[in-house]
């Protein structure tokens, strides 16, 4: 059991350093993109690289860079590689070869890996719906080569309930099992952990003492995290808590919020957005990439769009850890 000390500690902290919405924490190294490309309004996808912007980092889902970005040198806007999920095959090594392209052929530093997208979360709720085994597996034969080469590559993702943990330290024990047959005993080896979160700053604070009573001394990335389908005060409110608080704690080595794409195509919340109906920047989508806010109203604009979950065909989603379930739609060719 995990005692419920440092998780009080934690969320105390934190919560005596509750930043007011309109001053919130802007430029952070910290800050990176989950990338969600478009069709029906691909002007947007420049907004997230436009100077000035604080975001260093990105991610899409998949294991080859997104060309709109291809003009942004990997040196300032780093694409780092996603396997989302887990073929039938669990000796694929497709997502192996691949970042070997990426750094012998093309000549991309690539220096980071992130490995399965909420594997704990069945297809329906956009998870990638991998068992442990499996999930080691795959895992041993595409990401332990990887470190081999000198890529940090992060534990799988998973959805923020406490069964993720659960999901995860099984997922540990069948990888160094797999490691350690026929010789020593060998552990499961990694760089960072990442995990998701939706839901109140409270909630998160106490997921993060949960992931830090059970890794104490590893880094974090936040690789999606909300606060979904609530007024715009608190959501404003939100996202200054919790963008102060993963810039003053450091082990938290990155984070990525969910919300870059406008608020009539948005799963979780038109004010969890980051661009109005238009495509202009809100308040948070400003803050966000380091600069003053705009305003901007999240239900503000005509819009052009349907939703993105109808436009998809998928449910319109209300639960909390339901952050990917439209970008896992596009990757399965919904």
């Amino acid at each position: 059991m995990i005692s419920s000390i440092p998780l009080s500690a934690t969320l105390l902290a934190a919560l005596s350093l509750t930043a007011p919405a309109l001053a919130g924490p802007l430029a952070s190294p910290k800050r990176g993109l989950v990338f969600t490309p478009n069709n029906t309004t691909p002007e947007d996808d420049k907004i997230w690289v436009q100077s000035p912007s604080s975001l260093t980092w990105y991610y899409n889902y998949g294991e080859s860079p997104s060309a709109v970005f291809d003009e942004v040198p990997q040196s300032k806007f780093e694409f780092v590689p996603m396997m989302w999920g887990v073929s039938p095959d669990t000796s694929n090594i497709t997502f192996l070869n691949t970042v070997k392209s990426l750094i012998k052929d093309k000549g991309i530093n690539i220096t980071h890996a992130l490995s399965f997208n909420e594997p704990d979360l069945s297809w329906e709720y956009g998870g990638s719906n991998v068992d442990p085994e499996s999930a080691a597996q795959a895992y041993v034969k595409n990401f332990i080569p990887l470190r081999k080469m000198g890529v940090k590559v992060g534990l799988p993702a998973c959805a923020g309930h406490p069964e993720g943990l659960v999901w995860l330290q099984d997922f540990l024990d069948k990888c160094s099992a797999i490691l350690s047959e026929g010789g020593s005993k060998k552990n499961c080896s990694y760089d960072f952990v990442p995990f998701h979160w939706y839901g109140n700053f409270e909630g998160l604070a106490s997921h993060m003492g949960s992931y830090s009573a059970v890794f104490p001394k590893d880094k974090f990335w936040i690789t999606e995290y909300n606060i979904n389908n609530q007024d715009l005060g608190s959501t404003q409110d939100f996202y200054n808590m919790s963008a102060e608080y993963f810039d003053r704690l450091e082990f938290v080595e990155r984070y990525s919020l969910f919300g870059a794409f406008r608020s009539d195509v948005s799963n979780v919340g038109a004010n969890a957005a980051m661009l109005n109906r238009d495509g202009n920047l809100t308040d948070i989508g400003a803050w966000y990439l380091g600069r003053p806010g705009t305003g901007v109203d999240p239900l503000s604009g005509a819009g052009k769009s349907k939703s993105a979950a109808l436009r998809l065909g998928l449910p319109q989603l209300g639960s909390v850890w339901l952050g990917t379930v439209v970008a896992a739609a596009v990757l399965l060719g919904a």
